[in-house]
């Protein structure tokens, strides 16, 4: 039988593994036979030297089949799936999409994560809806969807045991941005929720983890491309991510954002994605037969409040009280009756006139994850109420001293250099120079 160290040897002088090898590999990190500094290295000279196509498809199989594979009715048959996105900034994306799928007839098992460093993460958003629980075992996954339609969970310890090993020591030995990795950590927790169908928003720009159009899609070419190979029907949206998504960062902030899209008021660039997002997983199920019809079907699903009964009965599955949910999906909601609000906000102003050109997401971003909105370690805790909200929109035209963004924030209160940083985020230009902005710039469909 061949050794882990001769198995690090020959990927580190870039070599091709076999599958075999492989599936050593992986098993050794299940089983924990392999120590800590050998998987450290075998991440570096996977991150040095990459992988081909068919040793990454190897990899994310042998990753999805470490654990648990859930298994769904046969009624359910082609109508489950789920969507991923690389993270962005106010990505409240899942929370209006998923009960929008439900109200369109699928099933939706969707698995998210927690924010790190700048990202903001989909759990952490609905905890900040008291009573909202994500931990929810196979079992009652299956239950709430037989019963709703849709679930938002954390991720289970029996599913992809392979992945929360490496995800973690990927991070130590700074091999996060390796392609092969990144595809087999996504792919396979995908995989092992048996979907039907696969949407992958891929963002590229200065919020993202990609900051170039080029290497976000070599990235999602890899991801769809080892999607379909593992029986899934896959597809990738690449989108911009310069600037934040809808006008709303932070939990709580989001958590508001979502329930007024859920009720037809929503911003149109989330509206946008949720509707492209959505409108892919409808024709690649078959429900519909084209990306248009797909994305008018998800449209009347969020404007005619089908989703937003979906998103009620998720709550209520999920562990909020009836009398939370009432006050939060009814037409003239007082949110922060319910939500945790800030002790403070702060206004920043326009220092000039002129047109909106730019806001600067990452910079928006970064500060509020200093003040507290979001961490820095796996395990840190998030003040849910820290966030900022947009009082203006690219392309608009304001006169000085305008409020161009609210602040909301606790302990701590932001530093002279932070508040520096939030004015240095707005970009003011004159009219005659404002481009249109593009958020979705490509579609890849499967072969």
């Amino acid at each position: 039988m061949v050794s882990i160290p001769d198995i690090i040897k020959k990927k580190r002088d870039g070599g091709k593994l076999s599958d075999e090898e492989i599936k050593t590999f992986i098993q050794a990190v299940t089983t924990k036979d392999i120590q800590e500094c050998q998987i450290g290295a075998m991440l570096m000279s996977i991150w040095q030297k990459g992988m081909v196509s068919s040793e990454i498809e190897t990899l994310t199989r042998e990753m999805m089949s470490s654990g648990e594979v859930m298994s769904w009715p046969k009624e359910w048959a082609g109508h489950v799936v789920d969507k991923h996105s690389t993270g962005g900034v106010g990505d409240k994306v899942s929370l209006v999409l998923a009960p929008a799928l439900a109200a369109c007839g699928c099933k939706v098992p969707m698995i998210s994560g927690r924010g790190l460093a700048h990202t903001g993460g989909t759990l952490d958003k609905l905890e900040s809806i008291p009573g909202f629980s994500v931990h929810q075992s196979p079992a009652q996954v299956q239950k709430i969807l037989s019963s709703v339609g849709c679930c938002i969970v954390g991720q289970t310890e029996s599913l992809v045991p392979a992945d929360r090993v490496l995800y973690a020591l990927r991070d130590a030995t700074s091999t996060v941005d390796s392609l092969p990795l990144i595809t087999g950590s996504i792919i396979s927790k995908k995989g092992a929720e048996s979907l039907c169908a696969l949407v992958l928003d891929v963002k590229f720009g200065r919020a993202a983890l990609y900051k170039d159009l080029d290497s976000a899609k070599e990235l999602a070419q890899s991801l769809v491309t080892v999607g379909n190979r593992l029986g899934m029907r896959t597809a990738a949206v690449l989108s911009s991510m310069d600037a934040t998504i809808g006008r709303c960062v932070g939990n709580s902030l989001e958590v508001v954002e979502s329930l007024e899209t859920l009720k037809g008021n929503g911003p149109e660039d989330l509206m946008e994605l949720v509707t492209t997002l959505g409108g892919m997983l409808l024709m690649l199920t078959g429900l519909v037969s084209s990306l248009s019809e797909g994305s008018r079907r998800i449209s009347e699903a969020v404007i005619g409040g089908a989703a937003l009964s979906k998103f009620q009965a998720m709550m209520e599955a999920q562990g909020v009280a009836k009398d939370a949910i009432q006050s939060l999906c009814s037409a003239h909601s007082d949110y922060f009756s319910i939500l945790r609000k800030s002790e403070h906000h702060i206004e920043l102003k326009t220092p000039e006139d002129g047109v909106v050109m730019d806001i600067d997401g990452l910079a928006l971003a970064e500060v509020l994850h200093k003040l507290g909105a979001g961490r820095s370690k796996v395990g840190q805790p998030v003040n849910h109420s820290v966030g900022a909200e947009l009082l203006v929109s690219l392309g608009q035209k304001v006169t000085k001293g305008v409020s161009w963004v609210r602040l909301h924030y606790e302990d701590p209160a932001p530093t002279a250099d932070q508040m520096n940083r939030l004015h240095c985020a707005l970009t003011l230009g004159s009219d005659q120079n404002t481009q249109k902005h593009i958020l979705v710039k490509e579609l890849i469909l499967p072969h």
